[in-house]
């Protein structure tokens, strides 16, 4: 675990870089290129400073959030991961108090109970490192090392596993994202989009084990996502990881389900036919 939370030093959190993401089950019961200017330029026009109050230290601070309505939605991932134009929103959308460390996926922010907030002082706030927030906008960098923050938060309150899955899917979804924007003119080039493409399947196999067990353990929706949208994002992932016998156990599932409608269930086809071609091209 200590590559995938790599950086966790600059918070002051050295102790927590060899933390399991999950409990073992034995131990508990655009028109074209645009420059780096005006890409800078054009993503801070989306942003806007919003207030919140850390549920932890009750300390009051701005984080960046994308405007809504600002961006268009231009397209989606097989496994969901939304793509907008001018900005990538995903990079926005953990909330990070400075002060005490105290850090989540916005939709879980303001969920805290006085245990957990206990922990997060004892095992973050006690060794954490305040840290600048007077940036424009997020370098992928820097949205990466806020989402292992709210990812190690997560783990240190017990949060549940479709919390910490979500929260891996999207730190793979950020790899991605850098990955598609890196600059190929750098040096070494190939192999850090190889290493960022280990990166984006170490947590996309994270995340598909958190909503494999959030999937038999919790009640939906999940994340916001009802039982239908789940199984498809489960199916999806398992092919993205090899688990072919997995990923097709869910599509028949998604296929034979009345709540599915034909839409998720002609996504379902897709994820079939795409684990058929690649079994042919194996066969050659």
């Amino acid at each position: 675990m200590g590559e995938l939370f790599s950086g966790l030093e600059q918070f002051g959190l050295e102790k927590l870089k060899n933390i399991d993401i999950y409990e073992k089950e034995s131990s508990r019961s655009g028109n074209g290129p645009a420059t780096s200017q005006q890409i800078k330029k054009v993503e801070a026009d989306f942003l806007f400073d919003k207030t919140y109050t850390c549920p932890v230290c009750d300390n009051t601070f701005k984080s960046k959030t994308v405007r809504v309505g600002k961006v268009k939605l231009l397209s989606s991932d097989s496994d969901l991961r939304p793509k907008y134009q001018f900005v990538d929103a995903i990079k926005y959308d953990v909330v990070a108090c400075p002060k005490c460390g105290y850090a989540a996926v916005t939709r879980f922010f303001n969920y805290m109970t006085n245990m957990q907030a206990r922990l997060v002082k004892e095992q973050i706030s006690s060794t954490f490192k305040p840290f600048d927030t007077e940036q424009s906008m997020y370098t992928y960098d820097q949205a990466i090392m806020r989402y292992k923050l709210a990812l190690v938060n997560t783990i240190v309150t017990k949060g549940k596993n479709s919390e910490r899955a979500y929260t891996c899917l999207k730190l793979a979804w950020l790899y991605r994202g850098k990955r598609e924007t890196l600059p190929s003119k750098i040096p070494n080039y190939e192999k850090i989009k190889l290493g960022l493409f280990k990166l984006e399947l170490d947590f996309l196999k994270n995340a598909y084990e958190g909503f494999c067990t959030a999937f038999m353990k919790e009640n939906f929706p999940i994340c916001g996502m009802d039982e239908v949208t789940v199984n498809y994002l489960v199916a999806e992932l398992a092919r993205r990881l090899g688990k072919t016998e997995e990923a097709l156990k869910s599509v028949s599932r998604i296929l034979v389900s009345r709540e599915a409608n034909e839409r998720i269930k002609n996504k379902a086809r897709e994820i079939k036919e795409r684990i058929r071609i690649a079994n042919e091209m194996k066969k050659g």
